[in-house]
This record gives C-alpha cells, structure tokens and sequence, in this order.
C-alpha cells in the first residue's frame, strides 16, 4: 500500500480573504488548479499503465526501487511545500510533473499487484482489471462530489484543521505500526478510515484553494498565482491519488 499524505503546504492553502467571494474573482486560480492536476493525473495515469503492462519478472526488479522512489517522493512534496516563496513558478511546475512521474511509477507497480491474478501455462501474467477500474470510477465520483461540496457549502471547513491534522498523524502511525504487525485487519481498517480521510480532505482541501482565489494577488496571471496554482493542484492531486490507493486495496482485497 502507497499513501502520500502530505500536509505541510497547510500554512500556504489556510490563507483566507475577508472580500466578497464572486465566481468571476475565483475562476482564474481555479481553473489553473485543475488543469495542472488533471496534466499530472494524466501523467500518472500513463506512466502507471506503462510499468503495470511490463513482464512479470521486469515488474520483480522494479519493486526493488520502491523505497528509494518513495523517499524521492517525500523529498519533492517537502521541496514543492515549503520552498515555494524562494523558486519560479516554472521550476515549481517541474518539480510537480517530476513527481508525477515518480508516482506513476510506484502506483504502476501497486495496480499490477492488485491485478495478478496468477500465469497461464506461457508464464504469461493473467490480470483482472476489475479492482483497478472499480477504485478508478469511485474515486473519480467521490472526488468530484467533494469538490462540488467544498466549493459550494457555506460551512466553515478550516475549523476541522486540527482534526483532519491529527486524524493524518494517526493514519501514518496506523500504516507504519503495520508494516511490522502486518495485519490484515488493521489494513482493512487503514484502508476504510483512509477513504473517509482523504473523502473529507478533498472537501476541506477545495474550500481552502477557494478562499486562496479570492484574494487580489491571485486575479492576475502573476508569478505568485502560478506558484499558487501548482500547489493547490498538488494538493487535490494527493487527494486523488491516496483516495485510489485506499479504495483500490479495498475492491482488490482478495489479491
């Protein structure tokens, strides 16, 4: 299981406008927003297909890489959160689709092990798409209602931040305990409170990107919107992507 939770842009995406919210003032930095995590998305999704469609003895080498493309992960969510303010918005758009890369390949070796099914009489891999294209279309479903409803409440979600922060503490503790417990209870249980998780962190995550539109410095093409713009589609894409991984270990239990 890959999860990659990551909540140290909080201080950036938590800045809010007192100014009156009109959708003309918000369509700039939005629609940005989600063109960049679509490309991204985009760019996970063939890189992932690509690795997921090797041989199985190519894929066994692969996954000996997992753990150091894990690290480079890390380090370039940390890089991308808070280094922002100190680099250009196209070195930020780079380091973004870099990322993107990366995560197709570790996601392009968990989506084939919850689609092996076992070899034909070749040693070919016989694989069942099924879990992978159940977690897909909820995600996507569940993805999209969030966004409505975090664009669109007129509730307060900043007021759950402490929650949805500790709730992630604890996620992490849960997975790492597990590593070493490997439990196949606890990993159900990790994987149902990840989806409520990363469900609400969607919501809360576009409420936030909302109330960063509003603000003047975000109405022009500026530099800063740029920068912002990778980072609020950051944001949603981690949203995505954890929310697939959770779903899909759920609909691909029995692999």
């Amino acid at each position: 299981m890959g999860v990659y939770f990551d909540n140290g842009h909080e201080a950036i995406l938590g800045q809010s406008n007192s100014a009156a919210v009109t959708s003309d003032t918000m369509r700039p930095l939005m629609r940005m927003v989600y063109t960049w995590m679509t490309l991204g998305l985009g760019v996970t999704g063939v890189i992932a297909a690509v690795i997921a469609s090797q041989p199985l003895t190519t894929l066994i080498s692969l996954s000996g890489l997992y753990l150091p493309l894990i690290l480079v992960q890390l380090a370039l969510v940390i890089g991308l959160s808070w280094g922002i303010n100190r680099m250009s918005a196209a070195f930020a758009t780079g380091m973004f689709f870099v990322y993107a890369v990366v995560t197709g390949l570790v996601v392009g070796v968990i989506v084939f092990a919850y689609m092996f099914n076992g070899v034909d009489a070749k040693g070919r891999a016989i694989l069942d798409l099924m879990p992978v294209a159940k977690a897909f279309f909820t995600t996507a479903g569940l993805f999209g209602t969030m966004t409505v409803i975090g664009y669109t409440t007129k509730i307060d979600l900043t007021r759950f931040s402490t929650f949805f922060l500790m709730a992630g503490i604890g996620f992490v503790i849960a997975i790492v305990v597990n590593m070493f417990l490997a439990s196949s209870m606890l990993s159900f249980a990790i994987s149902v409170f990840g989806v409520l998780l990363f469900t609400g962190l969607t919501a809360y995550d576009t409420q936030k990107i909302k109330n960063m539109a509003s603000q003047a410095s975000m109405q022009e093409n500026s530099e800063e919107m740029r920068k912002m713009s990778i980072i609020g589609a950051l944001t949603l894409y981690l949203d995505f992507i954890n929310l697939f991984l959770m779903l899909l270990s759920l609909f691909g239990r029995r692999n």
